[in-house]
C-alpha cells in the first residue's frame, strides 16, 4: 500500500515582526486525508504560521510547499493558491450584507465560476447538513455565534479545498456554543478532508487529531500521534504544557 500523498510541505519557515522572531525555523509535513492539530501557549506562533500557509502573511525565510508547488515564490498568484485553501479564522468573519446562502456560494461563483444554480445547490446541500437550511436566506446577525462559525465553516469547503485551515474556530464562542462547531469539525475530519487546525481544546485534539504538533516560542517543541502525545510525552517542555492546561 503506497503512502498518502503530501499535501504541504514546510521546511524552514520564519517570521520576525520587528527584534521579535514569531517563527523560528518551522518543519511540517501534512499528508493528504491527515488532521494535524497546533497546540501551545498564546504567542507561540500558530495562528502567524496558518496565515503563512494561507499567504495571508509573507515570511522572511523558508519554503512552503502545496503538493509540491512552492507557493512562498513571489512569483506565485497569491489568489489563485488561496482558491485551494479553506480557511476558517477565529472571528466568523462573514459578510453581513449577503444572506447565509450567498456566504457560502460566494467564492463558488466569483472565483470558481461555478454556475449559480450549481453553487446554491450545493450551498443548500451543505446548509442542510448542520441543520441551518431555514436561515439560507437570512442574514448572518440571525444566527448565534455558534451558527455563524460553522456557516463559515461549510463556505470554506464548499469549493472543495485541497486543504483546510481552522485557526482557533472555538475561541470567540461562548462555552455552550463550542460543542456544535468541534462536531462539524469531528464530521470533516471523519470525511477524510485535510487539516491543519490550530486548538486549544485539548481533549478534541486528542480525540479528533491524527497528529499534534506543540509549538513554543516559534519553534516546533514536539509532534506525534496524538494518543501517545497526549500519554507519554517525550519533552520537558511538552509534560509542563500539558500539565498547565490540564488544571
Amino acid at each position: 500500500m503506497s503512502a498518502p500523498e503530501t499535501v504541504l510541505r514546510l521546511r524552514g519557515i520564519r517570521r520576525s515582526f520587528g527584534d521579535r522572531e514569531v517563527l523560528h525555523g518551522v518543519d511540517l509535513d501534512l499528508a493528504a486525508h491527515e488532521v494535524v492539530a497546533l497546540i501551545g501557549p498564546s504567542g507561540s506562533g500558530k495562528s502567524t504560521l496558518l496565515r503563512a500557509v494561507n499567504l495571508t502573511e509573507p515570511i522572511d525565510d523558508g519554503v512552503i510547499l502545496l503538493r509540491d508547488r512552492d507557493i512562498s515564490d513571489p512569483r506565485v498568484n497569491a489568489d489563485r493558491v488561496r482558491a485551494r485553501i479553506g480557511m476558517v479564522f477565529q472571528h466568523y468573519n462573514l459578510f453581513p450584507h449577503l444572506s447565509v446562502l450567498d456566504n457560502v456560494t460566494l467564492a463558488s461563483r466569483v472565483v470558481h465560476r461555478v454556475r449559480r444554480a450549481d453553487a446554491e445547490r450545493r450551498g443548500h446541500e451543505l446548509l442542510d447538513s448542520i441543520g441551518l437550511a431555514e436561515f439560507a436566506r437570512a442574514f448572518p446577525d440571525r444566527l448565534s455565534g455558534g451558527q455563524q462559525q460553522r456557516v463559515a465553516i461549510v463556505r470554506a469547503i464548499a469549493t472543495n479545498p485541497e486543504l483546510l485551515l481552522l485557526d482557533e474556530v472555538t475561541s470567540a464562542l461562548d462555552p455552550e456554543l463550542v460543542g456544535e462547531v468541534l462536531s462539524l469539525v469531528r464530521a470533516l475530519a471523519e470525511s477524510g478532508t485535510t487539516i491543519l487546525m490550530a486548538t486549544h481544546e485539548m481533549a478534541f485534539a486528542r480525540e479528533v487529531a491524527d497528529r499534534v504538533v506543540l509549538l513554543d516560542a516559534g519553534r516546533v517543541v514536539e509532534t506525534g500521534p496524538a494518543e501517545e502525545f497526549f500519554t507519554n510525552p517525550r519533552e520537558e517542555r511538552t509534560r509542563a504544557f500539558l500539565s498547565r492546561v490540564a488544571r
